[in-house]
C-alpha cells in the first residue's frame, strides 16, 4: 500500500530532532531564568471548554473527536484537540483556586489546528508559551517582551521586530468607523498582510461598513513610523477607551526599557489585531524580515478568558513562541547547530576476544556521564572508523589485544586525527573536558 503522511504533519528523524531539541532546551532555560514555572496538559479537551473561546474563525479551524459509541456514528463530537495553550492554562486556573497569584507558568507542548499548510503552517505544531496570571501590571507585558528578546537573542537572532499595539485602540477606531460589531472589523484587519487593503476593504463592506467609514478607519492607522509619533497620532483620535489603551503602552515601552528590551526592536503598529476573541489589551507579534514566514511569536492580555470558567475575571497576559517558524528561520539562515549525532565518542569492537573490554569501557564511560555509542554492526576496525567519520563523532575509543591486556584505551580524535594510548579515567577526564555538556 502506499505510505504517507497527513497534510501539515511531518517526521523527525534524528538530525532534526537534535535541533529542535537544541532549541526547546535554550528556550526552557530562558524561561526558567525568568522565574516561570513548568506546566503540562493534556492533548485533548472537553469540546466545550475550546469552542467560543477563539471566534468563529478560530472554532473552524478546532479538530474535533467523535464520541463513542450510537453518538460518533451520528458525528457528534465530546472532544477536542487542544488548538493553543492559552484556553487550557484558563481551566487549569480554573480548577486550581488555590494556585498563588501572581502564577507565571511555561508551556512547551504540540497544538493542532485544521488550518491550510503552507510555508511555515502547519496543522500539527509546537507551541513554547510563557503568561503571567493575576495582575494588571503593565510590568507583566513587558516581561513578555523581555522573554520574547531574550529567548530570540539567546538563539542567535539579530534582526527582528516586535509589533505592538492594544485591542481597545482598535475597538475604538471600529466604533469611529461606524462598525456595529467590533469584532468584524478586528478580524478583518487581522488578515491584512494576507489579502491587503482591497481585500480587508471589500470584507469591510460585506460586514457593513461604508465607503467613508472605511476611508476614516484607514486614515487613522496611517501613523508615523516612530513610536511616540504613532502614539501621539492614535491619541489625538480616539475616544476615552483608545487614549487607555495608548497610555498603556506607554507605560509597557517604559517598563520594558527598564528590563533591558532594545526599544528600537519595537514597532507601534495601530493594524497588528491578533484575530482571537479573548484579547482585552495590549497584543504583540514578533517578525524577522527574511524569510517571509509570518510571526514567530504572539501574545497579548486576555483579562476575561478565565472568568469564562471561573465566574470572576482574573488578569492575564502571555505570549508564545512558534516553534516551527523559528526552526524554519533559524534553518533557511544557517543558524541550527547541525550537530550529527548524540553521542560524544564510538567504542569500537576490534574483534571477539576483546568484545568484553570494550563492553566495560562502553559501562564505565557511560557511568561516568560520557555520552558514548557502542559499535553494534559487524565489520572491521577499518569499517568501523569510516562508520564514526560518517557520523561525525568527535572521538573515537578503540581497544585492541594491547589495550585490553594493559587496561588501556586508543582514544583518537576525529577532528584532528591525534591519537594516544590512555587509562579508562584519563579518557573520562579528556572527554568530559572537550563536551560542551
Amino acid at each position: 500500500m502506499d505510505v504517507f503522511l497527513p497534510k501539515g504533519t511531518r517526521d523527525f528523524l534524528p538530525d532534526a530532532m537534535r535541533n529542535r531539541l537544541a532549541v526547546i532546551d535554550r528556550l526552557r532555560a530562558v524561561f526558567a531564568r525568568f522565574g516561570f514555572e513548568p506546566l503540562e496538559t493534556p492533548a485533548f479537551e472537553r469540546i466545550e471548554t475550546l469552542t467560543g473561546k477563539y471566534g468563529e474563525e478560530g472554532d473552524k479551524l478546532i479538530y474535533r473527536i467523535l464520541e463513542r459509541g450510537e453518538g460518533g456514528r451520528e458525528g457528534k463530537a465530546d472532544l477536542a484537540l487542544r488548538y493553543d495553550l492559552t484556553v487550557p492554562l484558563a481551566r487549569v486556573v480554573a480548577m486550581n483556586r488555590d494556585l498563588r497569584l501572581p502564577f507565571k507558568r511555561y508551556q512547551i507542548q504540540p497544538v493542532w489546528r485544521a488550518d491550510r499548510p503552507q510555508k511555515g503552517r502547519f496543522r500539527e505544531f509546537w507551541q513554547c508559551d510563557v503568561d503571567i496570571v493575576g495582575t494588571t501590571s503593565p510590568v507583566a507585558e513587558a516581561e513578555c517582551l523581555a522573554v520574547v528578546a531574550t529567548s530570540l537573542e539567546a538563539l542567535g537572532f539579530r534582526e527582528y521586530t516586535v509589533r505592538l499595539n492594544d485591542r481597545r485602540i482598535l475597538s475604538s477606531l471600529a466604533a469611529a468607523a461606524g462598525a456595529t460589531r467590533e469584532t468584524d472589523v478586528i478580524v478583518a484587519i487581522d488578515k491584512l498582510d494576507k489579502i491587503g487593503r482591497d481585500g480587508v476593504a471589500e470584507e469591510l463592506r460585506r460586514k457593513g461598513l461604508t465607503d467613508e467609514g472605511i476611508a476614516r478607519l484607514w486614515a487613522r492607522l496611517d501613523v508615523p513610523a516612530d513610536q511616540e509619533g504613532a502614539l501621539a497620532a492614535l491619541d489625538a483620535g480616539l475616544d476615552e477607551r483608545g487614549r487607555e489603551g495608548v497610555a498603556t503602552l506607554r507605560r509597557v515601552l517604559e517598563a520594558a526599557a527598564g528590563l533591558g528590551v532594545p526599544l528600537q526592536r519595537i514597532k507601534v503598529d495601530p493594524t497588528l489585531a491578533r484575530g482571537l476573541d479573548y484579547y482585552t489589551g495590549p497584543v504583540f507579534e514578533t517578525e524577522v524580515v527574511e524569510p517571509k514566514v509570518g510571526s514567530i511569536s504572539g501574545g497579548g492580555r486576555y483579562d476575561r478568558l478565565i472568568g469564562m470558567f471561573l465566574g470572576q475575571d482574573v488578569p492575564s497576559v502571555g505570549v508564545s513562541l512558534g516553534l516551527e517558524r523559528i526552526i524554519t528561520v533559524m534553518e533557511e539562515l544557517g543558524m541550527l547547530p547541525g550537530a550529527a549525532t548524540t553521542a560524544d565518542v564510538l567504542v569500537t569492537v576490534f574483534d571477539d576476544a576483546t568484545r568484553g573490554a570494550s563492553l566495560a569501557v562502553t559501562s564505565k564511560l557511560r557511568a561516568a556521564g560520557v555520552k558514548t555509542d557502542l559499535f553494534l554492526g559487524d565489520g572491521k576496525l577499518k569499517n568501523q572508523l569510516k562508520y564514526a567519520n560518517a557520523r561525525a563523532y568527535p572521538w573515537v575509543v578503540v581497544i585492541g589485544p594491547e589495550e585490553a591486556a594493559a587496561g588501556t584505551v586508543s582514544l583518537k580524535s576525529l577532528k584532528t586525527g591525534e591519537q594516544a594510548s590512555v587509562s579508562v579515567d584519563d579518557a573520562i577526564v579528556r572527554l568530559r573536558s572537550a563536551s560542551p555538556a
